[in-house]
């Protein structure tokens, strides 16, 4: 299939006939034309159409822009060019007559000259050094994205804006869009909870100064523009060129600025220096097809239309699929046709796609034939001595003419690209693919232009791609400095950096520790209540990446300092946090209600270790809490907006404190775990007669309570738990035990002295002497 210019073989073409039951038209022939059409023979269609012709007193105007349609799209441009004059001369082409035409010149110029035929940019070393090039005219389209361009408008960031989901923009491009959504992920952004702040949207003031820093002219450049383009909008036109003017100073390669630039001075009228900003443009990237729409409009503006064709011509190669400019470039062709031919119907030299001033002489033939004026009613001979005439087809020929037409047999095809004046001399004039590279001319050998005038600075060539392929921003080594990305919390080099809505940046830790006790900004002070509510924690992706590219030594350094960290925090024989609250056993549910700073911190290391447990024990007044306790492991926590959690736990274990500690703010404890001793023989027969015996007497108490009762345990505890079929299947013993345990009403003391106890005899012996004594105590 054809790159570029795409046709399906069952297009049709529909100029209608001036004349359809004219002698000599034959309708069978048409439509044997019709089938070539659409098997792809375009030629053979060609043939058929010329012979027809061939047959009339008069060229029918319908007939020749079919037949000049086929042998566009068979390549033979310089035969189509003659039968669009011909046609052109009976009556003036309308644009939309011109689409063919216009298609396949683009795709002759996008695979014979700028060698363009697939998706991919891939070099080739040529036998001097050099490198020839294939590639994709979309990929020099835009600026390349780097770490450090905007999503939105492709540039430099400019007062760079951290949204809560972690991606960072240009804080001028969100507040020209309608700030719903992130741009990037999608992620929803709820306005009435922190991730737009009320007042306003925030800079990131790290990554604002760091980029201010490294990129010093293009991040000044960044700021005129904007303020240039504020000034434009307001019609200020003398004011925006002003700071327009200062911005492509500062940074003068910047392709997208030159195209505002030159835009800026279309609007003012200004062509001239828009032309000069154009070509500038297209010296930078060839490739890039705003560049030479810019260019062509400028000389359509300075009614300069046979250079701006060019231009449009190349934009088309380049962009096969925008058929705005398509529609342009047929407009501006049809009007060159149109000029050919004088008002009193004579010829005119012409030269349309010449390079140069309009009002330069042009020497004809510019392409291929030209667009010369055919004015065959009138002639009397087609003379192959008349130099004008002379790339006619015999079908072409008047009659009467000395040339006779030939059988379809005998008519073959010209070449594509015979003419060395033809298409050749115009691609020549068009701005070589790259600096410094050689053209890939494929298998074409006649379409030899000049040598290209576009090299980089040093003029040489080099083994490494362009840098237009590469491209991407990069960090002088001079310029980094690990000082400038520290948390001023901790002090240390961030990890896991995270912006809040007033747009400081702090590590995640650092952030959440400091919430515990305040709901404002470390450094401003501003409230970030309802960032808290959100617990929108992400990080600032922009920031994590810049320190793995720039810093990895000093980040691998910082992570295995936190890695060491959580590996001791979660040593729960060694350092185990203790909450210092109430009674609890294991396996019965124990929810907590949490408010305190240091709580808050202990709760968020359990999770954040994965151990999700802690210890629970019951305060001490010498010792600040008791020598024994339950192991609490987390099951389920749910955040408030001021940063209260209610934390669903469960008792799994029990222990002994071996020793009391601290760590920033709540207690920690080494401890040892607590089992069971096992019996056999005749003291585990007898523990299990005890067992049944007290189980019976726990669920008669149970059955002998009143519904209210009844229902508030449930409500909190749960069902009375089965027998277990072995009482000593469980390191802690069975579960009914401590259900009883955390029922019964007992103070503190007592619950902890059976908590302690390692033998199930002696704990069932203690239940059952507190079930006789709630029992008789039980008003009747």
């Amino acid at each position: 299939m054809e790159m570029g210019i795409q046709v399906h073989p069952s297009e049709q073409f529909v100029h209608p006939l001036s004349n359809p039951g004219a002698a000599g038209i034959c309708s069978e022939m048409l439509e044997v034309a019709d089938e070539a059409i659409r098997a792809g023979d375009y030629n053979l269609a060609a043939e058929i159409y010329s012979s027809q012709l061939a047959e009339l007193q008069c060229p029918d105007r319908g007939l020749c822009l079919r037949k000049a349609d086929t042998l566009a799209h068979a390549g033979r441009i310089a035969e189509a060019l003659d039968s669009y004059c011909t046609a052109a001369n009976i009556s003036k082409l309308r644009p939309d007559e011109l689409r063919i035409l216009v298609e396949n010149i683009a795709r002759t110029l996008r695979e014979k000259k700028l060698s363009i035929k697939d998706a991919t940019t891939s070099f080739h070393s040529s036998g001097n050094g050099g490198h020839t090039f294939e590639v994709d005219a979309e990929t020099f389209e835009e600026d390349p994205l780097d770490l450090f361009s905007c999503r939105l408008c492709r540039l430099l960031l400019s007062e760079p804006t951290t949204l809560e989901c972690g991606h960072t923009f240009c804080k001028h491009c969100l507040e020209k869009e309608t700030v719903q959504d992130c741009p990037q992920c999608k992620h929803k952004l709820n306005q009435k909870h922190g991730d737009v702040p009320p007042n306003g949207l925030k800079v990131n003031v790290v990554l604002g100064s760091l980029l201010d820093k490294w990129f010093e002219s293009e991040s000044k450049a960044r700021k005129h523009w904007i303020n240039g383009e504020v000034s434009w909008k307001k019609k200020d036109y003398k004011d925006a060129l002003e700071k327009y003017n200062k911005a492509v100073e500062l940074a003068p390669s910047k392709g997208p600025l030159l195209r505002q630039h030159a835009e800026l001075y279309m609007e003012t009228g200004n062509y001239s220096q828009a032309l000069q900003d154009a070509e500038s443009m297209c010296r930078l990237k060839p490739y890039w097809p705003m560049a030479h729409y810019i260019k062509a409009s400028a000389l359509c503006k300075a009614n300069r239309n046979e250079e701006a064709l060019q231009e449009y011509f190349l934009c088309v190669a380049l962009k096969p699929e925008w058929t705005k400019i398509k529609l342009e470039a047929q407009t501006v062709l049809s009007e060159l046709f149109s000029s050919v031919f004088e008002s009193d119907g004579q010829p005119r030299s012409i030269h349309p796609l010449q390079g140069g001033p309009s009002t330069h002489p042009l020497k004809p033939p510019a392409l291929l034939s030209s667009l010369h004026p055919l004015n065959i009613p009138q002639l009397s001979d087609c003379s192959s001595q008349d130099p004008e005439f002379s790339s006619l087809s015999p079908s072409e020929c008047p009659p009467g003419s000395s040339k006779q037409p030939m059988p379809l047999s005998s008519i073959a095809p010209k070449p594509l690209l015979e003419d060395a004046n033809g298409l050749a001399s115009v691609v020549a004039a068009l701005p070589a693919p790259l600096g410094g590279l050689k053209r890939r001319l494929g298998e074409d050998k006649s379409a030899v232009g000049p040598p290209s005038k576009l090299r980089r600075p040093d003029e040489t060539c080099s083994s490494s791609p362009p840098a237009a392929v590469l491209g991407g921003r990069t960090v002088a080594p001079e310029l980094l400095d690990s000082g400038d990305m520290e948390c001023s919390l901790c002090m240390r080099l961030f990890y896991e950096p995270v912006a809040t809505p007033c747009g400081h940046t702090f590590c995640l830790k650092c952030l959440e520790r400091c919430l515990d006790h305040n709901p404002n900004c470390p450094l401003c002070k501003e409230n970030l209540s309802e960032y808290l509510a959100t617990r929108g924690y992400n990080k600032t992706l922009l920031m994590e990446e810049v320190l793995q590219r720039y810093l990895g030594d000093e980040l691998a350094e910082r992570k295995k300092i936190h890695e060491e960290e959580m590996k001791e925090l979660s040593n729960l024989n060694q350092e185990v946090p203790i909450f210092v609250c109430t009674m609890a056993f294991p396996t019965i549910p124990c929810p907590l209600h949490v408010f305190e700073p240091r709580y808050r911190l202990m709760i968020r290391r359990s999770m954040e270790t994965g151990t999700k447990q802690f210890g629970m024990c019951v305060a001490d007044e010498l010792k600040g809490f008791a020598d024994y306790g339950c192991m609490l492991e987390v099951r389920d926590v749910k955040f408030f907006p001021d940063g209260r959690s209610v934390v669903d736990t469960i008792g799994v274990a029990r222990f002994k404190v071996l020793s009391h500690g601290q760590r920033d703010g709540y207690n920690t404890a080494k401890i040892e775990y607590l089992e069971d001793n096992k019996v056999d023989g005749e003291e585990l027969a007898e523990l299990q007669k005890l067992y049944a015996s007290v189980y019976v007497q726990a669920s008669g108490w149970f059955t002998s309570l009143k519904d209210n009762m009844k229902s508030q345990i449930i409500s909190h505890f749960g069902q009375l738990p089965g027998k277990d079929p072995d009482p000593q299947g469980s390191p802690s013993g069975p579960a009914w035990t401590w259900w009883l345990l955390a029922v019964l009403p007992l103070d503190s003391h007592a619950q902890l002295t059976i908590l302690a106890m390692t033998s199930l005899k002696d704990r069932l012996i203690a239940i059952r002497r507190v079930l006789i004594f709630v029992t008789r105590k039980r008003p009747r």
